[in-house]
């Protein structure tokens, strides 16, 4: 009797367990999600750009290796919470009949998603080229089959990935744009934005209540985007959307273009609108918004498109800004930041200022440069910081300690380095960096100074084509910071011709290590023939005039070198700064895959200096009514450039002055 009770009970509870695993197979998940804690858990992410989303045989088709564990690794070592994985279905899906995904495509993605969840990174995946391939004039011009293949796209990933940690989220599409009116498109957002909602909704598993990225058209900021973003996840009625833009800065900056050499304040008023206008009407009502992308638009022909110092400010200042108005922030890197082979960063300046800003402030100098002219007296040289809270510590020669009072003064937040200091470190005939001087702080990253020696520049005169023309350039130690063009009558030449100061690197680039400076095919596509008057600036305050002759194909040059040329520079007024409303009309490139726009197709405009562009160097030929009448000849200027000199220089006196009286005082008190 006994026996058979027991047998009984064992079966009983057999039963029971296998009962329970069904029920809860079959259950929807009970785990809620807090969507606010959950976005700030995401701070800060990081894109694998140019990889699974590269148009061409496979991810290494657009120069990136292989991805690697060691690789994700490394992301979630150097402090990245989360990674965003952009992807494009494009060539790895059939076309027609039940859009088939390729499994080993869809194998490698999987295996990413999964390396990136052991090292306990947030997730984020979507559809990402083919938003501008196929899915822009689709919606129009094929809308049936467009959507059909949208939609078996966001089936598929939705079936395969509907069991995996809620880590995962899904953002429906990247920067999606379509042919059309601004109302027609953005119709076509909610459309698809709807058929995505509701696929991954109605799959099951962890997809009931797995968080879902929602795009802006184009992935703006403009008003009337976020605020139609806005109604649409109001109207869904639920609590766990995040809504998403992307920002590369104030265009003008972002590609160093019209003088906008500086981070300056027309830069920081174009972060402190946008990220206004997102932190209003999303995160204030609740809704987490994720800056999916951000960068400078330059960085898409060089990194060195900015000076340093004030690429490495703009991110300062951006990040801080960002993370005050509880914006999570991805960093788009294609392969440029981190390398991919090596696992180090390009510029590790760079990403100690962007790391660092997760956590603090840093100081920012008004100049990371001195420039000293061999042929002139060396003066005393000050440089000013914005503090932000920190206090200046040491300096450093290399490894060795400055003296405070010999090699330097610091009075309030500026520091004055020495005549006697500098001129021990230039060697006749020895031109470039010559020295670094380390500032140190009580937080925040350190400031490298370089201290460079310079002759004015000698330009060559030369001949060549519109497809390649080269002028030798001597540099002797200096470095270009932006070009003007004009034809004879005082008119803007060259593309974007609102404009006399050309875009830097689209239109001209510099080569230290060869001697030239090229003017690009992409300059004289939109030149007269005739002559053109070319004023190049340094950062050393030197110009150089050169005069070239466009003939159908063929260019020749004029060389007219002026040394020791004033710089014209004047100081920044009101009047000069395109306002908030005009920089709007600023139009930015769209296109894709590293192709110059054509500046006469009116579809592929943006409207704002906010909208991204993460793998394109492209421009448009844009007419500014605004910039237009405020950029005259006259009143071009190259905002606040190292020209200033001697400004600075007798800045530097009267802060020695009151220094060295400063001094006397004291000592004359410590006496007493």
């Amino acid at each position: 009797m006994k026996k058979k009770f027991t047998l009984t009970m064992l079966t009983f509870v057999m039963l029971l367990s296998i009962t329970s695993i069904t029920t809860f197979a079959e259950e929807p998940p009970t785990e809620e999600i807090n969507i606010q804690t959950y976005a700030e858990n995401m701070q800060p992410g990081w894109n694998l750009g140019n990889t699974y989303d590269a148009v061409g045989e496979d991810e290494t088709a657009w120069g990136n290796p292989y991805v690697t564990k060691d690789l994700i690794k490394k992301i979630a070592d150097e402090g990245f919470k989360s990674i965003r994985i952009p992807i494009t279905f494009d060539q790895r899906m059939a076309d027609n009949g039940d859009y088939q995904i390729d499994e080993d495509f869809l194998e490698r993605v999987d295996q990413t998603v999964q390396w990136a969840l052991e090292e306990d990174l947030y997730v984020m995946i979507n559809i990402h080229h083919d938003s501008w391939i196929w899915i822009e004039s689709g919606m129009q011009e094929n809308h049936d089959q467009t959507v059909e293949r949208f939609n078996a796209i966001w089936t598929q990933l939705a079936d395969r990935f509907k069991d995996d940690s809620l880590k995962l989220m899904f953002e429906s599409i990247n920067e999606p744009r379509f042919l059309g009116s601004e109302e027609e498109s953005q119709q076509y957002l909610d459309e698809l934005n709807t058929h995505f909602y509701q696929i991954v909704r109605e799959s099951g598993g962890n997809n009931d209540i797995r968080p879902l990225v929602l795009p802006t058209l184009d992935t703006g900021s403009e008003p009337e985007k976020i605020t139609a973003l806005y109604d649409f996840i109001d109207n869904l009625e639920d609590p766990n959307i995040i809504a998403t833009v992307h920002y590369y800065g104030f265009w003008p900056f972002s590609v160093n273009i019209a003088g906008y050499t500086r981070f300056e304040q027309d830069t920081k008023e174009d972060i402190h609108a946008t990220f206004d206008r997102v932190h209003d009407t999303f995160t204030a009502n609740g809704i987490p918004t994720v800056i999916g992308e951000y960068g400078l638009l330059g960085f898409d022909v060089d990194t060195g498109v900015i000076q340093q110092g004030e690429k490495l400010k703009f991110f300062e200042y951006m990040l801080h800004y960002a993370q005050e108005k509880d914006l999570v922030h991805m960093l788009w890197d294609n392969g440029q930041h981190l390398k991919r082979d090596t696992l180090e960063w390009s510029d590790q300046h760079f990403f100690n200022i962007v790391q660092t800003s997760w956590h603090t402030r840093s100081a920012v100098p008004n100049d990371n440069f001195i420039y000293l002219k061999e042929s002139e007296e060396i003066t005393d040289r000050p440089i000013t910081f914005e503090l932000h809270d920190n206090d200046f510590e040491e300096v450093y020669l290399n490894d060795q300690q400055l003296e405070e009072g010999a090699d330097y003064q610091i009075v309030g937040n500026t520091i004055t380095f020495s005549k006697e200091l500098l001129s021990s470190l230039v060697t006749k005939n020895e031109f470039g960096t010559v020295a670094t001087l380390t500032v140190t702080f009580s937080g925040g990253v350190d400031w490298d100074i370089d201290v460079r020696v310079y002759q004015t520049p000698e330009l060559e005169g030369t001949e060549g084509t519109t497809s390649e023309f080269l002028i030798p350039t001597n540099f002797n130690g200096d470095q270009l910071a932006t070009m003007e063009a004009y034809y004879q009558d005082g008119s803007f030449a060259g593309p974007q011709n609102w404009t006399a100061f050309k875009e830097y690197g689209y239109t001209f680039a510099p080569d230290y290590q060869e001697g030239f400076i090229e003017l690009k095919d992409t300059f004289f596509n939109e030149v007269e023939d005739g002559e053109v008057d070319l004023t190049f600036h340094f950062w050393s305050g030197e110009t150089m005039d050169y005069t070239i002759v466009k003939d159908g194909e063929s260019v020749t040059s004029l060389a007219e070198e002026e040394p020791d040329k004033e710089d014209p520079v004047k100081e920044e007024t009101e009047d000069d700064r395109p306002q908030e409303e005009s920089s709007e009309e600023v139009e930015k490139p769209v296109d894709e895959e590293n192709e110059s726009t054509n500046p006469t197709d009116d579809s592929n405009k943006e409207e704002t200096s906010t909208d991204s562009h993460e793998d394109d160097n492209k421009s448009e030929d844009t007419t500014d009514p605004y910039l237009a009448s405020n950029h005259e000849k006259e009143n071009n200027r190259l905002p606040d450039t190292a020209t200033a000199q001697f400004n600075y220089m007798g800045i530097g006196l009267v802060l020695v002055l009151i220094g060295i009286g400063s001094l006397t005082w004291y000592r004359k008190i410590k006496g007493e």
